[in-house]
């Protein structure tokens, strides 16, 4: 098998793995991936998908950012904000899951609007489909809402709405 050009992310990761005290059947273990794959990815003779790079990132308890820009699923400098963005978004403890996706969506909604889809990366991490149109957003009250309509209403949040009936 020929070394596939993933940069030096098998050596990141085993140096990883050392500092973190994990055998290489722990890791393996921890992320839920085989022992011979882990080996093969250390080794530079597979290049991981992002969904194995997220588990291995947490069972590492590292960025994942750090594996995708190091595999070449990231350009480091041109998707770091991205990134960066939604990641803020979904650490933050003060939001619901329905939230931070709503905030997930309208953001993606803006960056569409500006003539940047979504990336490669981005879709590996999120799961959403890169075709698929900002669509209903579910909110705290079990009512659905468009994107649009959560991004344009400009309503004073004390005062009740009004439906159009």
């Amino acid at each position: 098998m020929a070394t596939l050009n993933v940069g030096n992310l098998g050596e990141y990761l085993r140096e990883q793995r050392r500092n973190a005290q994990l055998s290489l059947r722990q890791l393996a273990d921890a992320a839920g991936v085989s022992n011979p794959y882990l080996s093969q990815i250390e080794r530079g003779l597979r290049k991981p998908s992002a969904e194995v790079l997220q588990q291995v990132a947490k069972a590492l308890r590292i960025s994942a950012e750090t594996l995708y820009v190091r595999a070449g699923i990231l350009d480091a400098e041109r998707d770091r904000n991205e990134v960066e963005t939604r990641a803020v978004i979904l650490a933050d403890p003060t939001l619901s899951e329905q939230q931070k996706q709503a905030l997930l969506q309208i953001y993606e909604s803006f960056r569409k609007e500006n003539g940047l889809g979504i990336t490669a990366a981005e879709d590996a991490m999120t799961g959403t489909d890169p075709g698929d149109d900002a669509g209903p957003v579910q909110l705290d009250d079990g009512k659905d809402a468009d994107v649009a309509d959560v991004i344009t209403d400009t309503e004073d949040p004390q005062e009740p709405r009004q439906s159009a009936g």
